[in-house]
């Protein structure tokens, strides 16, 4: 979607070798097969993601195993998907290195000490999501508090891209980027983005703009003296 161009996009694919990786694999292939060239935002972004393509073409710690449709036109973004294991992964820090755009990594790890050991030595991430279902709730809740640690959001069975503006929504990413409302345009936090407080003493109520007089002509709800306000 988008030819990857997206803050959250999976760039990193983390998973135990078997039986259920395997079919993702084709699935993945089968996917990008039938994948067209989009364009990008910029040309300066579509140079970007071919040289990190490129880069990890030239990583012999690294194997292509899928790609789109051949570009048909300038900057055109080609999805690829990359394997690597998770010795290697660990091994040379460069593969952590997002690509911006329709471009992924997967780690194949050997068992679930591996997978663990790829996600603690992991920089922090916008997002993070755990594909998992009722068989994998031990190592799920392993997983989790690692993951917490390192992403601002935490998704089950999902993705990343779509966000709802509540209370609970942020952006993402490590500490402080969840805290420091600068670093986020998501979620009701974003609002101190956009926002100067104003101090109005001793004011007429006639004054005052409709949000703080007393009758609450807006109807909204409100916190007044550290109490949330009841709007019926």
């Amino acid at each position: 979607m988008g030819a990857g161009q997206f803050c959250t996009n999976p760039g990193l694919v983390i998973a135990v070798a078997g039986p259920d990786l395997a079919r993702f694999k084709q699935a993945a292939i089968a996917a990008l097969a039938q994948s067209e060239p989009a364009v990008m935002l910029t040309p300066g972004i579509h140079a970007a993601y071919d040289r990190g393509v490129a880069a990890l073409d030239a990583n012999p710690a690294v194997t292509r195993v899928a790609g789109g449709k051949p570009a048909d036109a300038p900057n055109r973004c080609v999805g690829a998907l990359f394997e690597t294991t998770a010795a290697q992964f660990l091994a040379d820090g460069r593969l952590g290195d997002e690509v911006f755009g329709a471009s992924s990594v997967m780690v194949v790890c050997a068992d679930s000490d591996e997978l663990t050991g790829v996600i603690a030595g992991l920089e922090g991430q916008l997002t993070a999501t755990l594909h998992a279902d009722a068989a994998d709730a031990d190592l799920a809740a392993r997983l989790v508090p690692l993951l917490a640690g390192r992403a601002g959001r935490v998704l089950a069975n999902g993705w990343p891209t779509g966000v709802e503006v509540c209370h609970a929504m942020v952006h993402g990413g490590p500490w402080p980027a969840t805290t420091d409302v600068r670093t986020t345009s998501v979620g009701t936090l974003a609002l101190a983005r956009f926002v100067r407080p104003v101090c109005f003493q001793d004011l007429a109520p006639a004054l005052l703009p409709p949000a703080l007089r007393d009758d609450n002509p807006w109807n909204l709800p409100r916190t007044i003296n550290g109490v949330r306000e009841v709007v019926a």
